[in-house]
Parts: structure tokens; sequence; C-alpha cells
């Protein structure tokens, strides 16, 4: 199996780019966030792959990070994803913006992506939500308590929840008060952690 190329881009399209390793061009499908990384051609580049090896073809699939591939492969293994579903929910989502998603039952933000309606986004949530917290983009899992809370307490569960999803206290704390802030009296832990995620994955 193939585990990365490097070698000089070739061409980049909508969806693909063709490395060139010696002399041998492979075509490779890419997250629109792996191909606008990639430098201009001719310049060369390392790119990770996943080999996909089906009856009537052997497909590569480029990853300009492992945190991307490994969503990749989590993604694929939803019933009804498949690679070409994957790569556009990875093209519309970063990692980061997965797991806010995930842990949060975001069902909107998923079906942003291209291939995913309401029925497979709930069924991408109902499996992959428990495996979020340990994906790259998470950390290790995070319980929101479903009692209301006094708003004091709601900003320290906000702030213990994501560093639990390995944010740093530094760069969560203001983002933090400014949920809070925005939402005043209306503050939910839920609507706090939710919106702070989506800010933090920017």
């Amino acid at each position: 199996m193939i585990a990365f190329l490097c070698g000089l881009v070739i061409q980049v399209d909508l969806g693909s780019c063709v490395i060139d390793v010696n002399g041998v061009g492979y075509l490779v499908a890419a997250s629109t966030r792996t191909l606008a990384a990639l430098p201009n051609p001719p310049e060369k580049a390392r790119i990770l792959i996943e080999t996909v090896v089906r009856e009537d073809a052997i497909l590569l699939y480029g990853f300009m990070e492992s945190a991307e591939r490994e969503w990749f492969r989590l993604l694929t293994s939803v019933q009804g994803v498949g690679a070409k579903v994957a790569l556009g929910i990875l093209s519309t989502l970063s990692p980061g913006e997965l797991v806010a998603a995930l842990m949060t039952s975001d069902k909107a933000s998923l079906t942003r992506a291209p291939g995913v309606g309401g029925r497979l986004a709930e069924r991408i949530l109902t499996e992959l939500r428990d495996k979020a917290g340990k994906m790259p983009g998470g950390g290790g899992g995070i319980t929101i308590p479903a009692m209301a809370t006094p708003a004091g307490s709601i900003e320290a569960d906000a702030l213990m929840a994501l560093a639990g999803l390995g944010f740093r206290r530094a760069e969560a704390a203001p983002v933090v008060r400014k949920v809070m802030d925005a939402h005043g009296a209306a503050a939910t832990l839920d609507l706090v952690i939710r919106d702070s995620l989506k800010d933090l994955a920017r």
C-alpha cells in the first residue's frame, strides 16, 4: 500500500491533482482543503495517501495532514459515506469543526457538505459522536449536563469541557466570555459550548 507520495505537482483540478513521482503521474483525489494547501505547479510536494482497491480500479486519496486522513477513514466507516462524500465533508468542515458538530449534534453543519442529507447526517452523528473526542481536533470527550446552572458555573463548566477537547484556557476563556455576553441571561451550558466550539474551530 502507498503511505505517501513525494514528487512534483503537475496539475491541480477541482477535486483532484496529479503528482509526478520519477516520471509516473499519479491521479490523486483530495479535499478542497488539501488542494488549496498544495504548492503551485511544478513545485515539489509530499502528500499522504489512502489507497482504496476496487474490482475495477485502484484509487488514491490524498491529504496534507494525517488528521484529515484519520477522519477520512472514520467517516468512510459509516454506512452510506463513500470516499466522495467523505471528501465533501472534509472540504466543508475542518477536523475541529467536525468535532464541534459531532459533540453538539449539529446536523445543520453536516448537511452543508455535498451529498449529506438529513438522514445520513443523523447516522453520522449517531455512529461517530462517541468517537469524536478521541479524534484529531478533539480531546478525551465531554459530558454536557442537562440541568440548568448559574452563569458563573456555566462559564467554568464550559471552560472545563473545552479543555477536555484540547483547547488551552488562554484561547478558550475570551471566546467563552464573548459568547456568554452575547446570550446574556439566555445562556445555557450547551449553547455556550456549541457556539464557543464554532468560534474556536475557525
